[in-house]
């Protein structure tokens, strides 16, 4: 097992990289050069579009808009917006926090490209349900001399789904419950399990209609909690910013139990945890957009790209800026613990709740949206009799994740992140001369 643990963490080291970061990167850079900026200039109007989308229309599609980004947003916030976060500044400082977000700023035009792709591509599967994602972009898009990529991509996806939203989210749920409330862990498990159950079992419109409740409703609350931290702790809010600008391009000296980090660590972790966070390159929310009611790739694009914002730019930042301002960042701890340890400081007693809440909340609604995408890349690989077992496995597995130490799994899900991105960034970079000329004709008529 050690062999086994040994070699998976060189490899995650390997895939998660600079050449997977360049490649990040560079994809989102190239797509925003060649859009122009739209994608962060249309904000607004991607907004517009959002509250537009909440509305039943006779389009084309399963869900809504709204729903169709409310399930995107519960896969992505989730616990990377809470350990994660806390995670990049422990290993690269407070500066990995301005690398997030150019990870972010950029990642927008490649959540753009990707729903835009995924309803352009999308098709109907045997029950006349829309499904759509890399998979179908790549297999319809590229052509069949590349669907052994398409298969690829299904393949790395339908195994990640159950380490990064499952056995992960559920694991960290089940730590929380047993440090804070001593809660054992099988007890937390089991009620996981069954409240999953209850949702997954109705398939995407049950769980449409549940997260376009719940994601509104668990982010306004933690940002709001965030926000008292810091209005109490205004005072510190400027240093806290003014470090992450510095940090960045000059690395962070060792502090207190902080070990000191270099401008690559910085970089590398600040990249690597922002796609965590919000999966812009990863491939996983067109699956879910590819469901919308829409006629128009464009305009599912714009709400689309407003995940990435709102994930990293709102969410992680108040989580940031909670655990610099507070100071507790130097502190020598990690994860979600170094998260808790900051909103107790900086507001004694409730703090801490804010963070257990946040954390049970973003997992639950994560492990609800992951199972879909994961549903939706083994049905592309097996066929519709996959699905009802595909579920009831998804449903043990939350139960395995939340009683087992999970530091294989971690790894495991690290580097078939990366591998799920491969594919999916290859074929937005090819695919690219579609989105651009979609979007042109797009807003030359607006």
């Amino acid at each position: 097992m050690e062999t086994l643990t040994n070699a998976l963490s060189t490899i995650s080291s390997w895939v998660w990289g600079p050449v997977m970061l360049i490649l990040l990167l560079g994809t989102g850079i190239y797509l925003t050069v060649g859009l122009r900026g739209i994608p962060q200039r249309k904000l607004g109007y991607g907004f517009s579009m959002l509250f537009a989308g909440r509305k039943q229309s006779t389009e084309p599609g399963d869900i809504t808009p709204f729903q169709a980004l409310a399930t995107a947003l519960a896969a992505t916030v989730g616990t990377g917006n809470i350990a994660g976060v806390a995670t990049a500044i422990h290993l690269g400082g407070p500066g990995a926090i301005f690398w997030m977000w150019v990870t972010a700023i950029v990642g927008m035009a490649t959540k753009y490209g990707e729903a835009v792709l995924a309803v352009k591509y999308r098709e109907t599967n045997a029950e006349g349900a829309y499904v759509g994602g890399p998979m179908y972009y790549i297999r319809n898009g590229l052509g069949a001399n590349w669907k052994w990529l398409a298969f690829l991509f299904a393949l790395f996806a339908t195994v990640a789904a159950f380490g990064i939203g499952n056995t992960v989210q559920s694991n960290s749920v089940s730590q929380v419950f047993d440090e804070t409330l001593s809660v054992p862990r099988w007890i937390t498990g089991l009620v996981m399990a069954t409240a999953v159950f209850a949702v997954i079992i109705g398939g995407l419109k049950r769980l449409a209609s549940v997260t376009d409740k719940l994601v509104p409703v668990m982010a306004v609350i933690y940002v709001i909690g965030a926000a008292l931290v810091l209005l109490l702790n205004a005072g510190e809010i400027p240093a806290a910013i003014g470090l992450i600008f510095s940090d960045a391009f000059t690395g962070t000296a060792a502090t207190g139990g902080f070990a000191g980090a270099g401008i690559l660590m910085a970089i590398r972790f600040g990249v690597a945890r922002g796609i965590f966070s919000n999966e812009a390159g990863l491939g996983s929310a067109p699956i879910a957009h590819a469901a919308a009611r829409t006629d128009s790739p464009v305009r599912q694009g714009v709400v689309a790209m407003l995940g990435t914002f709102i994930d990293t730019i709102v969410v992680c930042t108040m989580t940031a800026l909670v655990i610099i301002a507070t100071g507790a960042w130097s502190s020598g701890t990690t994860g979600a613990q170094l998260s808790a340890e900051a909103f107790n400081a900086g507001m004694p007693g409730p703090g801490h709740f804010i963070v257990s809440f946040g954390m049970v909340v973003f997992a639950f609604s994560t492990m609800l949206a992951w199972s879909y995408y994961g549903e939706r890349t083994a049905e592309y690989l097996f066929g519709s009799r996959i699905v009802m077992p595909y579920r009831l496995i998804w449903v043990v597995a939350v139960f395995v994740g939340a009683v087992a130490e999970l530091d294989l799994v971690w790894l495991i899900a690290d580097v078939m992140n990366a591998l799920m991105a491969i594919p999916n960034l290859i074929a937005l970079v090819l695919l690219a001369p579609v989105v651009f000329k979609l979007t042109r004709t797009y807003f030359d008529k607006a």
